[in-house]
């Protein structure tokens, strides 16, 4: 039987957690998780990690392995993933991957371009330059190297600025020249299913979740590590909005609202990035599991033939 990856996406609070457990369980596989921030131990959460009872239903990966402390990128989780998958293989032909961190979810599905090596420094001096100069004064630099990526990349996010100049100092040659080219094949065939529901309901589902959160434990949870709040694990909604709060510029009402309307945003940008992958089957967020069964196994049948 050829080896196969079924991937679960879909905005946040959907129930692709719930169905990962479901499809885990009928095909008495294991769970690699692809949520970039439930790899953290010290935010279960306001991430909405899996809670004991759901990590004891299937055998889980990439949960709970790292500290906010330990930096951990979507490149060496690529590396990890795919390690990992490869020894998961051996003994199963089907693993669920799930999460809703689309960058880290092609990072397994489809690799990424490969770029060289370069020296942390020139890292440390495009910050440095950030801090004195402002970002302004990158954009200008890339425009002026690298006009393809100036007119691609999210110009307003620092760091995919800085990446991209990194790339075009240690090298001379533009960020954009390295795109596009043969990926790494992969050893497994993917199928990609996606969980979908009107826009109203997966709103109400958020604000739901976020009070629950908040219910569970959230406010103590963020004020465990807000001296470590400029930790990038910890530049995500609930956390930033929260240090706010307990900076004294924020109500907790505001507060909590800001929360749920920055998770409904989020939840609006995972659907226009998962929507882009023609490939991904999209079912009701309440279809019957038994439907989603019957297709999985008829596309896992039709690549064994």
């Amino acid at each position: 039987m050829s080896k196969t990856l079924i991937s679960i996406v879909g905005p946040t609070g959907i129930g692709k957690t719930a169905l990962s457990l479901k499809l885990a369980t009928h095909f008495k596989t294991e769970i690699i998780s692809a949520d970039s921030r439930q790899f953290y131990r010290e935010i279960p959460i306001g991430t909405a990690a899996p809670t004991n009872s759901e990590l004891a239903t299937a055998p889980h990966h990439f949960i709970h392995h790292k500290s906010i402390k330990d930096p951990f990128s979507v490149g060496a989780f690529e590396k990890e993933a795919i390690a990992k998958l490869e020894e998961l293989h051996q003994k199963n032909p089907i693993i669920v991957m799930v999460g809703g961190s689309g960058l880290y979810v092609n990072a397994v599905t489809k690799g990424f371009d490969e770029f060289p090596d370069i020296a942390p420094e020139i890292r440390t001096k495009l910050n440095t330059e950030l801090e004195t100069n402002g970002l302004e004064f990158l954009q200008e630099e890339l425009k002026k190297v690298d006009p393809i990526s100036y007119a691609t990349i999210a110009l307003k996010n620092p760091h995919r600025v800085i990446r991209t100049l990194e790339i075009y100092r240690g090298t001379g040659i533009p960020y954009s020249s390295f795109l596009n080219k043969d990926k790494r094949q992969r050893p497994f065939d993917t199928i990609s299913i996606g969980l979908k529901a009107e826009r109203p309901l997966i709103y109400e589902r958020i604000n739901q979740r976020v009070d629950q959160m908040l219910d569970n434990g959230l406010l103590e949870e963020a004020k465990a590590v807000f001296k470590h709040r400029d930790l990038n694990a910890l530049n995500t909604v609930g956390y930033k909005e929260l240090f706010q709060y307990f900076d004294g510029e924020w109500t907790l009402d505001f507060t909590v609202s800001e929360i749920k309307k920055n998770s409904r945003r989020f939840a609006k940008r995972q659907m226009t990035w998962f929507r882009k992958n023609p490939e991904t089957k999209w079912f009701e967020h309440d279809t019957d599991l038994q439907n989603i069964i019957e297709f999985l196994n008829k596309v896992i049948k039709k690549t064994n033939e």
